[in-house]
């Protein structure tokens, strides 16, 4: 067990309407700096999918990726205890402060990546944001139970908040 700091900012910009949170990156996401950076994940080939494009390969690719389609990407965590990559490991979570992000976008969703991050989000954030999160499964090569097509229904929700015009 280590005591994990988010070692990198998020990812958005004022027109982003979406933001997507897991729980804390992965020591391949922390070693490579970047969101869902490890090879097995699905997160990029499933965001991908669901905007019918290839999946972006690079960093600087992907964040013109979500960017382009008013996406914003973080954790809900600032800090915690956790072994590996294990979410069901996580001690003394510490939350990020969303209430800057929001100020600073038009974020009208938040989707979480898996169920550990919603019960996160739901307990340290909801309180202070007020915006209730969709919970989508997670993407983590850890999750193999749902197939590729079933990730990609579900994350169609994104793609039908980011086109929604208050």
């Amino acid at each position: 067990m280590t005591l994990v700091v988010h070692p990198f900012p998020p990812v958005y910009n004022a027109v982003s309407r979406v933001l997507i949170l897991g729980t804390m990156p992965s020591p391949v996401s922390r070693a490579e700096a970047f969101y869902y950076a490890h090879p097995r994940n699905r997160f990029w080939p499933v965001i991908a999918a669901v905007f019918d494009e290839p999946p972006p390969l690079s960093k600087e690719d992907r964040i013109r990726f979500a960017l382009e389609r008013r996406i914003a990407i973080w954790d809900v965590l600032a800090s915690c205890v956790i072994g590996g990559a294990a979410d069901h490991t996580i001690k003394s979570p510490e939350p990020n402060d969303f209430v800057p992000l929001l100020h600073a976008t038009k974020i009208t969703h938040v989707f979480t990546t898996g169920s550990k991050a919603f019960a996160l989000y739901t307990r340290l954030c909801l309180p202070r944001m007020g915006l209730a999160a969709t919970p989508l499964p997670s993407t983590s090569p850890a999750n193999q139970r749902m197939s590729f097509a079933d990730l990609v229904a579900a994350y169609r929700a994104i793609k039908a908040a980011t086109e929604t015009i208050p």
